[in-house]
């Protein structure tokens, strides 16, 4: 372990988790993730390993079989996993926002009985808010859940679920007519309990998984549609169990999410850093090793400062948000800085790399085709850009 994206203050035992997982990456994830990747095979060891370490709970409270544990150790344990491979991370990413709207914003009766089984990795969680049409333009969502009796019937068709596929909970954002006339008041998040796998579903009928989208990277890991047609959901799945607090409670999950990206993207530019470092010590050019080239050694001096910097504001996203306070503010910029610093640190190890770096036989190859998806995940450089700007003037606003 080098000097870079250090954290001070951990307690014992967040150094324990750390350090058991690390050693899980190194063993069980860095060996394979190349050849599971360039197949696009979901890694169900690797899962299962994962289960078995109790990371699927890693957040969840106590009382419910959980470790109870904090956003900034949860930032730090998907740092290490996407240095590993970053589709992993990605796997327990929308689990562990699910998890945390439910604890959040759940009814009792929600929390007791998901909560549990998804920190057992029994239950696994996706959540549903982009269509086909839109983006991060969240309040444009037409996907519709309409009262009927004791339950709601929800149509429409989403985008971009992680986990789409294996995921047995889906958190789904719809608007309804209840809530207030407000674009952010009338929408609902529905539990949606369905059976794992692709095509329409044996246990909720209506819906449809279609089947995985093709990537150019970020593969192993599920991304599908889901479309819903007529599709009946008791109204005691409305997450909070009252209607019309859809966005605020997405939100919330977002900003868990984001301060997830910032992570991924800090652990695959802390492994772009340590393949580029490893091979210029490695190449000779000119009589020399590369490394001793001021031009590489510039290079790697500006990695290394990225790697650092992105870190470092990451860490304090995460303890922002576990303070209790708002922090959509740093959530955005560590989002923004990490996957552009995470992008430039990439390209810079793959330049190092020199013709290798083209090459499927060398992990940097891997890592250049998943960068790009940091960049547009749980919202767009553009959108955090907008957001940290509108927030900034919140701040510094003058009188009039």
């Amino acid at each position: 372990m080098g000097r870079l994206a250090q954290t001070d203050g951990l307690t014992e035992i967040q150094r324990d988790i750390l350090a058991t997982v690390r050693d899980f990456v190194d063993k069980e994830i860095i060996p394979v993730a190349t050849e599971l990747e360039h197949k696009d095979e979901y890694p169900t060891d690797i899962v299962e390993g994962m289960k078995q370490l109790g990371l699927f709970g890693l957040t969840i409270p106590e009382e419910y079989g959980g470790l109870g544990e904090s956003l900034l150790t949860y930032a730090l344990v998907v740092e290490e996993i996407a240095r590993g491979w970053m589709s992993v991370s990605g796997i327990v990413n929308t689990h562990f926002i699910v998890a945390h709207m439910i604890n959040a914003h759940g009814t009792q009766e929600q929390k007791d009985h998901f909560l549990p089984k998804m920190a057992a990795g029994e239950i696994r969680g996706a959540f549903s808010m982009s269509e086909p049409g839109l983006g991060s333009d969240v309040s444009a969502i037409s996907t519709k859940g309409v009262k009927d009796g004791d339950s709601y019937v929800l149509n429409g068709q989403k985008m971009w679920l992680t986990n789409g596929g294996t995921s047995t909970l889906v958190a789904v954002l719809c608007k309804t007519d209840e809530g207030g006339s407000s674009p952010y008041k009338n929408m609902t998040t529905f539990l949606i309990e369905k059976e794992a796998g692709f095509g329409p579903n044996p246990r909720v009928p209506g819906l449809t998984v279609p089947g995985k989208i093709e990537k150019m990277g970020y593969k192993g890991v599920d991304t599908t549609e889901l479309v819903l047609q007529d599709v009946r959901i008791p109204a005691d799945r409305v997450l909070g169990g009252v209607p019309g607090r859809g966005f605020y409670q997405m939100m919330d999950g977002v900003e868990v999410g984001r301060v997830n990206v910032a992570a991924r993207g800090c652990g695959v530019a802390r492994r772009a850093f340590e393949l580029g470092i490893s091979y210029a010590q490695q190449r000779s050019t000119f009589g020399k090793k590369i490394a001793e080239h001021q031009a590489i050694q510039f290079k790697l001096a500006e990695m290394a400062t990225k790697v650092e910097a992105a870190h470092q504001m990451m860490v304090m996203a995460a303890r922002k948000k576990d303070s209790g306070e708002r922090n959509d503010l740093e959530a955005g910029m560590a989002k923004y800085l990490a996957s552009e610093y995470c992008k430039e640190v990439v390209e810079d190890a793959f330049r190092i790399h020199g013709g290798y770096g083209f090459s499927k036989e060398y992990e940097i190859e891997r890592l250049y085709r998943e960068a790009p998806m940091l960049l547009i995940g749980e919202g767009t450089a553009e959108i955090q850009k907008m957001i940290v700007g509108r927030r900034l003037l919140e701040e510094y606003r003058i009188a009039d």
